[in-house]
């Protein structure tokens, strides 16, 4: 039997120490995603993720979301898409200043329910063509929470918010 070539050997090595990091890094960045979003007795802390937005897990109509929080929006809005998969009435057009632009949009009526407890019943909509899976959570529900942001930590108190 001959043995294996040393360059083989050599491949045969990096290749698995390539398989352990990317493991490794696979694994770390899955714990972060656990430890993002915390919930304790009506305070929610909400740690800002890799891409620098804050994302909170959620529901609109039962079918579970992440949430990317904007509070530079005056309202929540979603794709298109997602909403006429999910069967939401349609109320109307509307005419939306976004960062890409002026965009004509379809108010739509949803409930939406927000990790640690905060629920918008019936909550109006912006739902946008080409938008993308994470709707976005606007001033229309973060408005009615006492929050306040710190060394990349958002820390909402849904005690006393109004549904």
């Amino acid at each position: 039997m001959h043995d294996l070539p040393r360059s083989f050997k050599l491949a045969t090595i990096w290749l698995l120490l390539g398989l352990a990091l990317f493991l490794a890094v696979q694994a770390w960045q899955h714990r972060q995603a656990q430890t993002r979003f915390m919930s304790t007795g009506g305070m929610i802390e909400i740690v800002r993720a890799p891409d620098g937005h804050y994302h909170w897990p959620g529901r609109i109509n039962g079918r579970d979301v992440e949430f990317l929080i904007d509070t530079g929006a005056t309202g929540t809005a979603m794709s298109l898409d997602m909403a006429r998969e999910l069967g939401l009435p349609e109320l109307g057009n509307v005419r939306s200043t976004t960062a890409g632009g002026l965009v004509t949009g379809t108010v739509v009526r949803a409930d939406v329910e927000l990790q640690g407890g905060v629920a918008a019943q019936g909550l109006r909509i912006v739902a946008l063509p080409g938008l993308g899976d994470k709707p976005l959570l606007g001033m229309d529900v973060l408005g009615r929470l006492r929050w306040s942001q710190d060394r990349g930590v958002l820390k909402i108190d849904s005690r006393n918010a109004a549904r």
